[in-house]
């Protein structure tokens, strides 16, 4: 009988999010870098009689909800069609941990997941599976990996970017933004930011200072428009002595830059809600041990 296989879904921050324009396809060109952070899910997968989803965790009610199981439906059916065969076989059980519909890409990092579990599964080389994830979400082909990613296109075509580990204060909301209403409110109303060249020279050398003062979110202004509690947190965070503060992805969850841990811990104590998390993780191998 095959082991459970144990994979981490690592949540993901936008260090930033540049909107160029609506492509003919309705999706948007971006360019972003996401970074995947230590807060994760952590799926199981097993061979079963049929396919099936179980989901437990303290946000599994959250994504009921709001129907987030299905970008782990689209993956496996995606997966299934590359390949030729029917639905997997297999029982996915999933411990949900990361703010859903919050823009820190917690479906998109379950169905990255669940592809590789699926790819251990059957013996699929990771190429094969990020041509996959092209076909699930724009997020996904950049989760697939434990590295910060350069997205752009859609976020289908991607490239390693090699960082150095950062310190965050994370502050959740408990209302979500729909991704597609993000992006329409930046249709009516929205701009490009500058180019990302001196941010992602920042992020790479470790220079936080200029890193912080440097980070943005084009989604920001059309979110905050509507959600002024998004505004008002990032002006907390600043005057709390944050590096920087952004909203990330399509909102509403904002982020903070700070120095170092004993930072971020005056950062959590200036702004309740929030927590601290790190990124890059230092690994998204396989958890064998049954320990996260």
């Amino acid at each position: 009988m095959t082991d459970p296989i144990v994979e981490r879904a690592h949540a993901k921050l936008n260090v930033f999010l540049r909107v160029l324009g609506l492509r003919s396809d309705g999706f948007h060109d971006v360019e972003t870098v996401l970074l995947p952070l230590d807060l994760h899910d952590l799926l199981t997968v097993e061979p079963a009689d049929a396919f099936f989803i179980e989901v437990t965790g303290e946000r599994a009610g959250h994504l009921a909800d709001l129907g987030g199981e299905s970008l782990l439906a689209r993956a496996a059916a995606a997966f299934a069609a590359a390949l030729g065969i029917a639905a997997p076989a297999v029982r996915v059980r999933l411990d949900k941990r990361i703010p859903v519909a919050a823009g820190m890409g917690g479906g998109s990092a379950d169905a990255a997941a669940l592809l590789r579990a699926l790819g251990r599964l059957h013996g699929i080389d990771p190429g094969r599976l990020l041509e996959i994830a092209t076909q699930i979400g724009s997020d996904v082909p950049g989760l697939m990996s434990a590295e910060a990613t350069y997205a752009s296109g859609r976020g289908e075509r991607i490239a390693p970017v090699i960082v150095p580990s950062t310190t965050w204060v994370v502050r959740p909301f408990p209302f979500a933004v729909a991704t597609p209403d993000a992006y329409r409110w930046w249709d009516e109303e929205g701009a490009t930011g500058p180019d990302a060249g001196a941010l992602i020279a920042a992020l790479e050398t470790g220079n936080d200072e200029l890193l912080g003062s440097a980070i943005y979110d084009d989604l920001q202004p059309p979110v905050v428009a509507r959600h002024p509690e998004v505004g008002a947190t990032i002006d907390a965070f600043v005057e709390a002595g944050a590096l920087g503060a952004i909203m990330t992805g399509s909102g509403p969850t904002v982020v903070a830059l700070a120095r170092h841990l004993g930072h971020a811990d005056r950062l959590v104590a200036a702004v309740p809600g929030s927590f601290v998390v790190t990124g890059p993780p230092r690994t998204m191998e396989p958890d064998r041990s049954g320990v996260v």
